[in-house]
């Protein structure tokens, strides 16, 4: 029994002595060996010992080419950790230290795909609800991102990316115009429904659900008795999208 004692009392000590070992051995550490263990936790996908290591060292070495470097990893680190909002602050931090950085576009880029991926959440990704029918604002802040993102930096290896998402975001945010346009048009709110839709006609122009929108407003113009603007709006919609068709409604 007495021995018993004797480890409970010794085992903690010895758990504190590794630990301060641990902390004693690192102060020893260079930046960049802090990188390197960095970039190994980011290799092998864990993403909090990633950050964790990185802001170590921009602590132990806040200045030079590894802690600028590891402003810029902490950005992806934070991206592909599920931290979107952490993953924004940092990419608008390293833009206004580094605005002249040679991979500032990166920031810019990866400030878009974060900006994306907010709002995400287990039902959405379990049940595979159309991201157009919740709250487009942060589909709104993302194509703003990568819009920055294509004019500042013209010659960007992530600039064709950007636009191609650009293109999705905007069918994505003229998709919930629509998908309100319905719901007022369920409720018989006739001029609310073809506000929307005429919205969707003036605003993404370029954009598949125009048709719909047109449709949209044909149908309710003609249920508030506006015979020559129903008749405007169908006739806009055949010349310019004569294989339309539209989509069943859910009953």
């Amino acid at each position: 029994m007495q021995l018993s004692t004797r480890l409970l009392v010794v085992l903690p000590l010895i758990l504190l002595l590794g630990a301060c070992a641990s902390v004693d051995q690192k102060k020893e550490w260079s930046a960049q060996r802090y990188y390197q263990e960095a970039r190994t936790a980011l290799d092998n996908r864990d993403y909090e010992t990633a950050i964790r290591y990185y802001e170590e060292l921009k602590t132990a070495y806040p200045y030079g080419q590894h802690a600028e470097q590891a402003d810029l990893d902490i950005i992806y680190a934070y991206f592909k950790g599920d931290e979107p909002e952490s993953a924004i602050a940092a990419a608008d931090n390293f833009i206004k230290q580094h605005p002249r950085h040679p991979h500032v576009d990166y920031a810019y880029y990866l400030r878009g795909l974060a900006s994306f991926s907010v709002g995400e959440n287990f039902l959405n990704k379990t049940f595979n609800q159309d991201p157009t029918e919740r709250d487009p604002g942060h589909l709104r802040r993302s194509f703003n991102y990568f819009a920055e993102l294509a004019r500042k930096f013209p010659d960007s290896k992530y600039r064709p990316d950007a636009l191609q998402r650009m293109k999705h975001l905007l069918n994505n945010l003229a998709r919930h115009e629509i998908h309100v346009a319905r719901f007022y048009m369920e409720r018989d709110a006739w001029l609310a429904a073809v506000n929307r839709a005429r919205y969707v006609v003036e605003h993404y122009q370029n954009t598949p659900p125009v048709a719909e929108a047109l449709d949209i407003m044909s149908q309710a113009y003609e249920r508030m008795g506006r015979k020559g603007l129903a008749d405007d709006a169908r006739r806009i919609l055949q010349l310019n999208f004569p294989d339309y068709s539209a989509p069943k409604r859910r009953q």
